[in-house]
């Protein structure tokens, strides 16, 4: 599967806000399920011009928010497609955005945070060279949850392509 990325649109933003929803446990990731994440998501002047749409065939198919917290590391927040999760399509979407990232913004560290009870995306991202480096509770959701922090040296042998 190709993907495509441009910065998100505010429909495509108002289509994952309202219209993705998770099931189980993973509802936690619907934006609806925090006021403040979804008021953030949909302002275009928070989200700038660093979240993008990611697209295959001209299907919305998932988005990436990227931060650069020093001259040496991005960090990404990342969202696919509900009926895109548990098919085993995870590793290809993760690729995707770490060749998008590291062409984009040259980074010699990716970092990223996951809710711990999230062992697929955890798998997911260890297979494409993630290492857990610590974890943090957050408050999100109505209630405080632990989060992993991870993190991807940049370096020849860890490109993914």
């Amino acid at each position: 599967m190709t993907h495509q990325f441009a910065v998100l649109t505010q429909l495509q933003a108002e289509t994952i806000a309202y219209t993705w929803h998770y099931e189980g446990e993973y509802a936690f990731y619907d934006m609806e399920a925090d006021q403040d994440d979804l008021a953030e998501f949909l302002d275009v002047e928070q989200r700038g011009q660093l979240v993008f749409a990611i697209t295959s065939n001209g299907e919305l198919v998932g988005f990436v928010s990227v931060a650069q917290t020093d001259a040496e590391t991005v960090d990404i927040g990342l969202g696919m497609k509900p009926d895109l999760n548990g098919n085993g399509s995870g590793r290809a979407f993760i690729t995707s955005i770490l060749e998008f990232v590291d062409t984009k913004f040259g980074p010699d560290r990716i970092t990223l945070s996951v809710a711990a009870f999230n062992v697929r995306a955890i798998r997911v991202y260890e297979t494409c060279g993630f290492k857990q480096t610590g974890s943090f509770q957050q408050s999100t959701n109505g209630s405080t949850f632990t989060f992993i922090q991870m993190e991807r040296q940049e370096s020849p042998q860890n490109q993914p392509f």
